[in-house]
């Protein structure tokens, strides 16, 4: 285990769990930003980037989301907004899965850490929420982008606008997590998931992530060259020709 003030990181083989480490609420601060960003980095560059678990020290808070302490003014500020849209493009960007495991309250912009996720698992006990229109603070324009393009329209604005708290069952039902677990049963189902997830063939689950993320801001030129450059994933790969031959191979035969 390798650990600091602001995180802890272990690996279990193909597997990395980093666990917020800010008592009492794990806030975002600029320090743990900018260790969550330069390890999603460093792990993106691994030949065989592994499937990472995010969670939060504790039971009562993943996140209580950006530290307030430091809104402080426009020259603090901003380049602690600029980690933290970096960080929010590399877990869109990240080419293996990314799991959150959600014990407590998730909030803010540990709400949009969620929405930037591949799978989502939460207690019963888990609160989400943009209160930010509450406390003279502003969600990033990526983070509400991406709760319009995973919530919609209406169920975005009715987060941002009010500033309300949402109970696990709603936000399930919303799509802010995938699926309610025990508390003690969090840590170990998203691992499960994880891991399943990264037993995929690597190529196309990254290229399938990519599709999905990124191509919405994409025109007919940009989506043609992806569709192209992609076709390696599964043509030129061993592993892919593997899967299809064993997909053949299952197939009746015509008379």
């Amino acid at each position: 285990m390798e650990a600091d003030d602001a995180i802890l990181i272990e690996r279990d083989r193909d597997v990395v769990t980093m666990t917020m480490n800010r008592p009492p609420a794990n806030a975002l601060n600029n320090a743990l930003v900018g260790r969550l960003l330069d390890t999603f980095r460093a792990l993106s560059r691994e030949v065989s980037p592994p499937g990472i678990v995010l969670t939060g020290q504790g039971e009562r808070f993943f996140s209580a989301g950006g530290d307030i302490k430091e809104v402080a003014g426009i020259e603090i500020s901003r380049p602690r907004m600029r980690s933290f849209h970096a960080l929010l493009c590399e877990m869109e960007r990240y080419p293996g899965p990314f799991v959150c495991a959600v014990r407590g309250y998730a909030v803010g912009g540990a709400l949009e850490f969620l929405l930037h996720a591949d799978y989502v698992v939460a207690n019963h006990e888990c609160k989400v929420g943009f209160p930010e229109i509450n406390h003279g603070l502003l969600p990033a324009a990526k983070g509400i982008r991406k709760a319009v393009q995973k919530l919609g329209l209406r169920e975005a604005q009715a987060l941002l606008y009010w500033g309300d708290l949402t109970d696990a069952q709603r936000a399930r039902q919303i799509g802010a997590i995938n699926e309610i677990a025990s508390t003690a049963e969090v840590m170990v189902r998203a691992a499960e998931v994880c891991r399943y997830l990264r037993g995929k063939e690597r190529k196309l689950f990254a290229a399938i992530k990519r599709s999905l993320n990124l191509t919405g801001q994409m025109d007919d030129a940009a989506l043609e060259a992806v569709t192209i450059e992609d076709l390696a994933a599964y043509l030129v790969d061993d592993s892919s020709a593997q899967a299809r031959s064993r997909f053949l191979s299952k197939q009746p035969r015509k008379a």
